[in-house]
């Protein structure tokens, strides 16, 4: 794996590198899937090499690291800045609410960005790092693949606010959900199928313990298995982990929506996908049909990363994706 990330020819780099630099003057401010053809042709390989060495030592990580690109790009656009530690003058987002003790795979981000950095120096944004690797990770787990945009630079800044109010709480209502997503120019089918994501991953006791003891429209069977790992008691077991798919948790497929239906939804905000609501037919529509889930998941996936990315001029390319230049 080693060689096969490292072993790009360098005779090419200097050239590529002069041509990027020639690029960012009129850099174009639209996103494009070939972004890199010219300036970093061995991105895609590079990249996902890294994914499948991640994945094979801890099938989590996939679902880890495609966490990570939404939580980028529900605060303030797909910039990067999820990966910013904090400084004397950053408070960045690794501590905010939804990501504290939660948001994983930086280490995992951190070897990609200097696998990158060894073929392409300067090139490649981490927004875009986490892009690449989210499609890549869904791929790998048995999901489809897309061409995926590119062109975003990293943001400069991060706001610790910003992820508080803006990334969605697991106890939200179906209404909060379609609001937060409508406003960053997502459709309710947006919501469901982005949603789908649970169907790889877990989640902590501390994000389900009200669902499973307080709320009605749940299973109670599932409700009693989950218990059994996650105390009552606010504080116990907290970290406690839990598969967001109970049936096939590291495969990227369509049973998170059959949980749906089965009313076996982990957290509260999955659950009211299919809760006598508006979305309910698209959840019965996507335990139906993979397909269809598939097809629409790549939809919103490729919507999301079109979310206020930076481009052109603005923000810049880190070195290192956990500080600024």
């Amino acid at each position: 794996m080693a060689s096969f990330c490292s072993s790009m020819s360098r005779n090419l780099i200097i050239g590529f590198s002069l041509l990027v630099l020639v690029l960012m003057g009129s850099a174009n401010a639209s996103l494009s899937k070939d972004y890199y053809y010219s300036s970093c042709p061995q991105l895609f390989e590079t990249v996902k090499c890294m994914v499948e060495s991640a994945i094979s030592k801890e099938t989590r990580m996939g679902a880890s690291l495609l966490r990570l690109f939404f939580h980028d790009c529900f605060v303030n656009g797909c910039d990067g800045s999820i990966l910013l530690d904090d400084t004397s003058s950053i408070t960045g987002e690794k501590n905010a609410r939804p990501n504290q003790n939660s948001a994983r795979g930086f280490e995992v981000i951190d070897q990609i960005k200097l696998a990158v950095e060894q073929v392409c120096p300067g090139v490649v944004s981490c927004a875009d790092i986490l892009a690449v690797t989210a499609r890549d990770s869904v791929e790998i787990l048995g999901g489809p693949s897309w061409d995926v945009k590119l062109g975003r630079r990293d943001a400069r800044t991060a706001s610790q606010s910003a992820a508080n109010n803006g990334i969605p709480a697991p106890t939200s209502s179906l209404n909060q959900l379609i609001s937060r997503y409508n406003a960053l120019g997502l459709s309710a089918k947006d919501l469901v199928a982005l949603s789908g994501g649970h169907t790889i991953g877990q989640a902590r006791c501390t994000t389900f313990r009200g669902h499973i003891y307080n709320d009605t429209n749940i299973d109670t069977s599932f409700a009693r298995t989950r218990q059994s790992g996650c105390p009552k008691p606010s504080g116990s077991g907290d970290n406690n982990l839990a598969p967001l798919d109970l049936a096939t948790p590291t495969s990227f497929d369509n049973h998170y929506f059959k949980n749906l239906v089965d009313i076996k939804g982990l957290l509260h905000s999955d659950q009211e996908l299919f809760n006598g609501g508006s979305t309910d037919s698209i959840v019965h529509e996507y335990s139906m049909n993979p397909n269809a889930f598939f097809s629409d998941f790549v939809d919103a996936m490729i919507k999301m990363g079109d979310i206020s990315p930076l481009t052109g001029s603005n923000g810049e390319i880190r070195k290192n994706c956990r500080s600024v230049n």
